[in-house]
């Protein structure tokens, strides 16, 4: 366990990332994602991430009826704002989420939406607080999200309502502005601290040390492509290109060389950094969730980071 920033609650140093409990790319049952949720709990996992995105609110539905009944403190929940889902009479456009409840995410980063969100995740949630939100992906909103979203969040902390307040992007530009800027808890970071992308690593990271705000890390998986290069080649969600593709199945040869799977090296590489506090991996089945557990305490000899750094 580590303290989530200087304020934050002590989370997990593995988390859930609850994006494919929303059907990410293909459906799952109820039946299947509760059999994940539980698999992470026995597994000792007590970080959960979700957002009201991910499956339209399926997600955030979902986890929090596996959760009830469990002790509320013995568990902490990040979601995001940001997005509000509104109905979509003629139906929600075509997404990376299938057969999710048809609404319409629509962009909202003002004080009223974002308190109007939290309250709208509270109830599909079922549960009485949220620890962690993020404001999710303010990619084209940075100034509505620094002037609403942001200091209606940490109004919430500071009267003690929400524990930590963080940020969650695909880019480390913005995030790096952010801390900087705002009085961050956390950030989560997507996609840009892996094997394949280390941008994250040389303006992000060290501010967040420096400032003493905690990084989650997401996407250690680059969306499937460090996974499996010939069976699951996508990268950021959408096809890899070949040069990443030939990169990649270098690396799985190098892992191949030392013994070690691919996966594991890519969930260690994130877990090393003295400025990582968690890594979340999104899991759709109980048998996901104990490979990833397993990968996380494989040892990875040096000499394998020595021909990966090189690759």
């Amino acid at each position: 366990m580590r303290t989530l920033g200087a304020r934050g609650p002590e989370v997990t140093r593995l988390g859930l990332g609850c994006a494919p409990l929303g059907n990410l790319y293909s459906a799952i049952s109820d039946d299947d994602a509760n059999a994940t949720i539980e698999a992470a709990w026995h597994a000792g996992i007590r970080f959960f991430d979700t957002a009201p995105l991910y499956g339209q609110g399926l997600s955030e539905a979902r986890l929090g009826r596996a959760l009830r009944g469990r002790a509320r403190d013995e568990y902490v929940i990040a979601t995001k704002v940001g997005r509000l889902l509104r109905e979509a009479p003629e139906g929600a456009a075509p997404s990376i989420f299938v057969d999710a409840p048809a609404f319409e995410p629509v962009r909202a980063y003002s004080r009223d939406d974002t308190l109007r969100s939290i309250e709208e995740s509270l109830d599909r949630l079922g549960l009485d607080r949220i620890d962690v939100v993020h404001v999710h992906d303010p990619d084209d909103h940075e100034h509505e999200a620094i002037s609403g979203a942001f200091p209606a969040l940490i109004d919430l902390r500071d009267q003690g309502v929400i524990r930590a307040v963080g940020c969650g992007m695909n880019q480390w530009q913005m995030l790096d502005r952010l801390v900087e800027r705002v009085d961050l808890d956390c950030v989560l970071l997507a996609g840009r601290y892996t094997l394949l992308d280390r941008s994250g690593a040389d303006r992000l990271l060290p501010r967040c040390i420096e400032r003493g705000v905690g990084v989650i890390i997401g996407g250690v998986f680059n969306s499937g492509l460090l996974v499996d290069p010939d069976h699951n080649p996508t990268y950021d969600y959408e096809a890899a290109p070949p040069e990443l593709v030939r990169r990649t199945r270098a690396m799985r040869e190098a892992c191949d060389r030392h013994g070690v799977g691919l996966p594991a090296a890519a969930l260690q590489f994130a877990l090393r950094h003295e400025a990582v506090t968690s890594v979340v991996v999104g899991a759709r089945s109980g048998n996901e969730v104990r490979a990833d557990v397993a990968d996380a305490h494989v040892v990875v000899p040096g000499g394998l980071w020595d021909e990966l750094d090189g690759l």
